[in-house]
């Protein structure tokens, strides 16, 4: 294995052994914390939510976590819109467009949806969205997921932005009450029917570089950030 090869799986070894030690001793407080520090200017603009694999059939238990989190948010006025970020990367099914589709059973306006289905990478799920915010005049956004995902974005968020991105992640406390709803979509709007899954297309490699935000041209943009929102 070349030396730069070997070099990326352990930094990313590393950050993950080290986000899952920070998930693990995190207290319960996280969750109001994160929503104290925003309670001055909520609701935001937005809040960005990470997509998680569908097998057309139903949410794994990762996504109605995540799309239930975001449903609080915007029913106790954190947040004025959702972006729902995710493509067809390892199922046939547009994440972004799934998990909005399951907002509008749960309640959500509509009009207050957003879904970026470019994303293959969590990195890309904010790059885009970021971009998403950018496009529709947002100037407050944040990312709700769970502390596991944001703890392993913090330091991207705060290197590749000049805008902050405010941080709202959930404990499985936080939405303990709601994970006995289960609404029925149909997912036909995203399905993809010429599929073809990123592990056929990208190597293990490319897929942690990926991961890694390594994928995006953040070159072109001064000082490498994308310009503020």
């Amino acid at each position: 294995m070349k030396k730069s090869h070997a070099r990326t799986l352990s930094a990313t070894s590393m950050g993950v052994f080290l986000a899952y030690l920070i998930y693990r001793i995190t207290p319960h407080r996280t969750t109001q914390l994160a929503l104290d520090r925003v309670k001055d200017i909520a609701p935001l603009d937005a809040i960005i939510v990470p997509g998680v694999p569908f097998d057309g059939k139903k949410w794994h238990a990762v996504m109605q976590a995540r799309v239930m989190w975001s449903v609080i948010l915007y029913r106790n006025g954190y947040a004025r819109n959702i972006i729902y970020s995710g493509g067809a990367v390892y199922t046939p099914y547009k994440e972004g467009i799934v998990m909005g589709l399951y907002a509008e059973k749960l309640g959500i306006p509509k009009e207050n949806i957003i879904c970026d289905t470019r994303a293959r990478h969590s990195t890309e799920n904010i790059y885009y969205s970021y971009k998403e915010a950018q496009k529709a005049g947002f100037k407050t956004i944040g990312i709700a997921t769970d502390v596991f995902q944001s703890t392993m974005l913090r330091p991207f968020t705060i290197r590749k932005f000049s805008s902050t991105i405010y941080h709202l992640p959930f404990t499985q406390d936080a939405i303990a009450a709601f994970t006995n709803i289960t609404p029925e979509i149909d997912p036909t709007p995203a399905f993809t029917p010429d599929f073809v899954s990123i592990v056929t297309k990208e190597s293990l490699i490319k897929r942690l570089k990926g991961t890694l935000g390594g994928n995006m041209d953040l070159g072109k943009y001064p000082k490498g950030k994308l310009p503020p929102l």
